[in-house]
Protein backbone atom coordinates (compact mmCIF):
# COMPACT_ATOMS: atom_id res chain seq x y z
CA UNK A 1 0.00 0.00 0.00
CA UNK A 2 1.67 3.33 -1.13
CA UNK A 3 2.60 5.62 2.07
CA UNK A 4 1.72 9.24 1.43
CA UNK A 5 4.65 10.22 3.90
CA UNK A 6 7.79 11.48 2.30
CA UNK A 7 9.71 8.20 3.19
CA UNK A 8 13.30 9.08 4.95
CA UNK A 9 16.86 7.76 4.46
CA UNK A 10 16.58 5.00 6.35
CA UNK A 11 12.96 3.95 4.34
CA UNK A 12 14.88 4.08 1.42
CA UNK A 13 17.87 1.58 3.22
CA UNK A 14 15.38 -0.62 3.71
CA UNK A 15 14.48 -1.10 1.06
CA UNK A 16 17.38 -1.65 -0.20
CA UNK A 17 19.32 -3.17 2.19
CA UNK A 18 19.03 -7.43 2.18
CA UNK A 19 16.37 -7.24 -1.18
CA UNK A 20 18.64 -5.56 -3.19
CA UNK A 21 22.01 -5.23 -2.46
CA UNK A 22 23.88 -6.05 1.33
CA UNK A 23 24.78 -2.56 3.21
CA UNK A 24 27.11 -2.86 6.19
CA UNK A 25 25.63 -1.93 9.40
CA UNK A 26 27.45 1.89 9.09
CA UNK A 27 26.47 2.26 5.80
CA UNK A 28 25.35 6.08 6.22
CA UNK A 29 22.70 8.31 4.45
CA UNK A 30 25.18 10.05 2.67
CA UNK A 31 27.33 6.87 1.65
CA UNK A 32 27.35 5.87 -1.97
CA UNK A 33 25.22 3.20 -2.93
CA UNK A 34 27.23 2.40 -6.38
CA UNK A 35 30.50 1.76 -4.22
CA UNK A 36 28.31 -0.58 -1.95
CA UNK A 37 27.11 -2.63 -5.11
CA UNK A 38 24.21 -0.86 -6.39
CA UNK A 39 24.16 -1.62 -10.16
CA UNK A 40 21.49 -1.24 -12.92
CA UNK A 41 19.79 -4.28 -12.79
CA UNK A 42 19.29 -3.39 -8.71
CA UNK A 43 18.47 0.53 -9.89
CA UNK A 44 15.59 -1.59 -11.93
CA UNK A 45 14.28 -3.37 -8.90
CA UNK A 46 14.28 -0.85 -7.15
CA UNK A 47 12.20 1.87 -8.90
CA UNK A 48 9.30 -0.88 -8.89
CA UNK A 49 9.89 -1.10 -5.02
CA UNK A 50 9.52 2.83 -4.33
CA UNK A 51 6.50 2.76 -6.73
CA UNK A 52 4.76 -0.25 -4.64
CA UNK A 53 6.22 1.53 -1.51
CA UNK A 54 5.34 5.31 -2.15
CA UNK A 55 3.41 5.22 -5.18
CA UNK A 56 5.43 7.51 -7.34
CA UNK A 57 6.94 6.50 -10.72
CA UNK A 58 10.51 8.05 -11.24
CA UNK A 59 10.90 8.59 -15.25
CA UNK A 60 13.66 6.79 -16.34
CA UNK A 61 15.06 10.22 -17.53
CA UNK A 62 15.41 10.94 -13.72
CA UNK A 63 16.97 7.66 -13.07
CA UNK A 64 21.04 9.36 -12.94
CA UNK A 65 23.53 8.47 -11.16
CA UNK A 66 23.46 12.04 -8.91
CA UNK A 67 19.37 10.74 -8.06
CA UNK A 68 20.60 7.47 -6.86
CA UNK A 69 24.22 7.73 -5.45
CA UNK A 70 22.62 7.91 -1.37
CA UNK A 71 19.74 7.05 0.26
CA UNK A 72 19.52 10.89 0.91
CA UNK A 73 19.35 11.42 -3.01
CA UNK A 74 16.64 9.02 -3.43
CA UNK A 75 14.20 9.87 -0.58
CA UNK A 76 14.58 13.29 -2.00
CA UNK A 77 13.80 12.69 -5.03
CA UNK A 78 10.92 10.58 -3.97
CA UNK A 79 9.37 13.50 -1.55
CA UNK A 80 9.45 15.51 -5.38
CA UNK A 81 7.87 12.65 -7.10
CA UNK A 82 5.10 13.15 -4.45
CA UNK A 83 5.00 16.51 -3.93
CA UNK A 84 4.17 16.74 -8.00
Amino acid sequence: MPSASAPTPDQIRELIDGQLIELSSGFGAEDDLFEAGLDSMAIMQLLLLIEESFGVEIPMGEVTRDNFHTTTAIARLVTEKQAA
